[in-house]
């Protein structure tokens, strides 16, 4: 890690917010995701594992496939809050693969008074989503709960880590009105959304379809600058990102949103050419998106802001997963 200039963004040195982000459990545990490199071909991340999800081709269609489990101290302290993020992580990682969910399933085990606050969530954001939940597993026991849930969606364009090349735009996509948690690192705008999450999630398979974009990531429990290096780190290309122009909810503290799994927020890269579009199609939507920097030629993650810079990673000796050590 190295710093050329110093310099501030709204109350923090960037060597602050290199150190910060780094040593964020979100992002310094994906280590272990490496271990599955003994099971699967890491070696194409369309197909997985590696992107938010994995493509399936079924005839001439993008079948997209993922699933999550969710945090269990997360279950034992909010069990509605988890069933809805189940629905929500899932849903948010097949759009980011430019596909629209069209199933959930589930596993859940645990007692029944938590199983039952779990699937009243996940109910309640289902139909927020316009996506059904169309079967699972359900076992009632004493002792710890346990909330996985996957998705299936179909895409018209994939967008996929793969597709990120040096000089491509790198744009960043979000929804700002919310409130941060003060439990978990959850900028929470389920109050503000509901009634538009179904229109807003399918932003990015209409973006896939135009040809708008050619990658996405959900920023998710790696928080904003993590996701951003799950993003580049398959191709080893390093960016960089202004972040003087990167989006951040009004009252709420620039660091703690760098190291927060949004609602509703995604990275995007894209043709020079066709980012103004891109942009657009989000802004139609009342959304916002803003040009945030570049994909590099190199392989470091360099930040600016306050006339200065420094360096996050640089993947010449830095891994995020390790899936392509």
């Amino acid at each position: 890690m190295t710093t050329a200039k110093s310099g501030e963004v709204r109350g923090y040195d960037l060597e602050q917010i290199v150190a910060t982000v780094r040593e964020y459990s979100g992002v310094a545990g994906k280590g272990p995701i490496a271990a599955v490199r003994s099971a699967i071909d890491t070696s194409d991340p369309v197909h997985g594992p590696g992107d938010d999800g994995a493509v399936v081709e079924v005839g001439d269609r993008n079948i997209v496939v993922c699933g999550e489990a969710l945090s269990p101290p997360f279950v034992a302290a909010d069990p509605y809050g988890a069933g809805v993020a189940a629905i929500l992580a899932n849903v948010n990682d097949v759009a980011a693969m430019g596909a629209v969910a069209r199933g959930i399933v589930n596993t859940l085990v645990g007692p029944a008074e938590m199983t039952a606050e779990v699937m009243r969530g996940m109910v309640d954001a289902a139909a927020m989503y316009d996506v059904p939940i169309v079967g699972g597993h359900l076992t009632e026991r004493p002792g710890d709960t346990s909330v996985s849930a996957f998705a299936v969606g179909d895409a018209d364009g994939v967008l996929s880590m793969a597709n990120v090349a040096a000089g491509q735009t790198v744009l960043f996509a979000c929804f700002l009105d919310g409130t941060m948690r003060t439990d978990f690192p959850f900028f929470r705008s389920i109050d503000e959304q509901a009634h538009r999450f179904a229109a807003d999630v399918r932003v990015l398979p209409a973006v896939a379809a135009r040809g708008l974009a050619v990658s996405a990531k959900d920023v998710s429990m790696a928080g904003p600058l993590g996701s951003l290096a799950m993003l580049l780190e398959f191709r080893g290309l390093g960016a960089e990102i202004d972040l003087d122009r990167l989006p951040v909810p009004a009252a709420t503290d620039f660091l703690q949103w760098l190291i927060c799994f949004p609602s509703y927020a995604f990275w995007l890269t894209c043709s020079p050419d066709t980012a103004a579009d891109c942009v657009q199609a989000f802004v139609d939507a009342d959304l916002v998106c803003a040009e945030v920097g570049t994909v590099g030629e190199g392989s470091a993650v360099k930040l600016t802001g306050g006339g200065g810079e420094a360096t996050l990673l640089d993947f010449a000796r830095d891994s995020i997963t390790g899936l392509w050590a």
